[in-house]
């Protein structure tokens, strides 16, 4: 497990973890600028803050993705099953 210096809001924070290092400089820029965009649209906001609404932020685009992804995947198994059924008529 390696250890990477990332840097959140001017901020640095060594972050350990078994993903490569540019994965976890990536997360780090992307946590970065969501929580430059917080600050941005509401200033003088506290760091605290800032943290809470970006992380109910991230949270709502997580599942908005989840939900958007069980959504394809029923829809796929709903195309899948009815390509079953059209190819069983072929087989009969």
């Amino acid at each position: 497990m390696g250890s990477v210096d990332v840097y959140i809001l001017g901020q640095k924070y060594v972050v350990k973890g078994e993903e490569s290092p540019q994965y976890i400089e990536q997360l780090a820029s992307f946590v970065d600028a969501k929580l430059k965009e917080v600050c941005s649209a509401t200033p003088n906001i506290t760091p605290l803050k800032a943290a809470i609404l970006t992380s109910l932020n991230i949270a709502d685009e997580l599942h908005k993705l989840k939900n958007e992804y069980n959504s394809v995947t029923a829809n796929i198994k709903n195309i899948d099953n009815k390509t079953d059924a059209i190819l069983e008529l072929f087989d009969s």
